[in-house]
């Protein structure tokens, strides 16, 4: 039995897709292939993935409460679930591998529609068919150091998408077949049948399976698709990143997505950014923050420190007196803002680090320090710097 999306990523019945999405990132980076070393890190993302696209849609998550996980399953593969596309391919199963998105056609409430009252939407499935389709939306993601997001930069990436057959032109079949009346059908492109229900006797009708609503077979297929009109085929391709994206966000890539039917253009790529931790720098929005060690000595006198920012180092001046834990602003170190000019600002809270190793000359200047400071005595005028210079 498959495991129930909201198991899988964690989350209640009742969460917000807010809430989704955060368990969503929060788990992708867990078992992202990239990042995993876990053996079944590949399965376990793809249904994260299979998840989150079902339940940050309200029609497939309406669907899904009502019939259940395996019910709803079920009615994804017969083609009924569609509310991000559910077009399918043109032979027997998907082509398109369940690469997610969709390409907006269908309802997910029309397969439970047929079933009872026979399509309702359009008439004749023949003519139906033979309206040209947008391809389906396929997804990717990409994985991004923090310096390439403040940069911005121009991503390369593989991936294994259906493409329109080459040997036949989508056709299916080889141009000089013979055609055929489908027998299925008569011709007419789709099938009627009459049954009883809890309703009453209705009558279905719908698309004929075996042409497909073309009323037409032919005496060959395609020998390099098998009559699905389309083949999956690497493809190498180029993103640019703009500068100050974030973790979670996704990029459209027009026109890259499955091919469509009857001549319909093809669907859009949709890549998810997901950007390493950095060991450096905690993000929030545009700003950073960076714990900064100092010594004992420059945070009871005060010092000018160099701390790290993204593209390289920044000095900070410590006052004298500061303690363990203070924070400290520094303007526009943080990240580019995504829409805008300007960037964000980075915050440094420093951390007063104590010594575990002391020389005498050190031991000495402290106990004398500490003496110094219990006692309301007079220091000689060289007492404080003899303490500061000895570390």
């Amino acid at each position: 039995m498959s495991e129930d999306f909201y198991d899988v990523l964690g989350v209640s019945r009742d969460a917000t897709e807010d809430e989704i999405k955060q368990a969503y990132r929060k788990k992708a980076a867990e078992y992202h292939p990239d990042v995993s070393e876990e053996a079944d890190a590949e399965e376990k993302f793809k249904k994260i993935k299979k998840a989150k696209e079902v339940l940050t849609d309200d029609e497939k998550r309406q669907m899904y409460d009502q019939l259940g996980h395996e019910r709803f399953e079920q009615a994804e593969k017969r083609g009924g679930v569609g509310g991000g596309g559910a077009g399918g391919g043109r032979g027997q199963g998907n082509p398109f591998g369940g690469m997610g998105g969709g390409g907006g056609q269908g309802s997910p409430f029309e397969d439970i529609f047929n079933q009872f009252f026979g399509g309702g939407r359009g008439g004749g499935g023949g003519r139906g068919r033979s309206r040209p389709r947008q391809g389906q939306d396929l997804r990717t993601q990409v994985t991004l150091d923090l310096e390439e997001v403040y940069e911005g930069v121009e991503k390369q990436f593989t991936i294994t998408r259906p493409e329109e057959c080459s040997e036949c032109d989508g056709r299916g079949h080889p141009a000089d077949a013979d055609v055929n009346t489908c027998p299925e059908c008569n011709g007419q492109g789709q099938t009627t049948t009459v049954r009883d229900t809890p309703l009453g006797r209705v009558q279905q009708t719908q698309t004929c399976r075996r042409c497909e609503g073309t009323g037409e077979t032919y005496s060959e297929t395609c020998s390099a698709c098998g009559g699905d009109g389309v083949t999956r085929e690497e493809a190498t391709l180029s993103v640019d990143i703009p500068a100050g994206i974030r973790d979670g966000q996704t990029l459209r890539m027009e026109r890259e997505g499955a091919p469509g039917e009857n001549g319909g253009p093809k669907g859009d790529l949709l890549i998810d950014v997901s950007v390493r931790d950095h060991e450096d720098f905690e993000r929030d929005g545009d700003d950073l923050y960076h714990r900064h060690p100092i010594s004992f000595p420059k945070a009871v006198f005060g010092a000018t420190v160099e701390v790290p920012t993204v593209d390289g180092t920044t000095e900070l001046e410590i006052p004298a007196g500061t303690q363990s834990g203070e924070e400290f602003r520094i303007r526009d170190e943080g990240m580019p803002h995504l829409r805008g000019r300007g960037r964000g600002d980075l915050y440094v809270q420093v951390q007063v680090v104590t010594p575990d190793s002391l020389n005498d000359e050190q031991k000495e200047a402290l106990e004398a320090f500490a003496e110094a400071g219990g006692e309301d005595v007079d220091v000689s005028e060289g007492f404080f710097e003899k303490i500061k210079n000895s570390f």
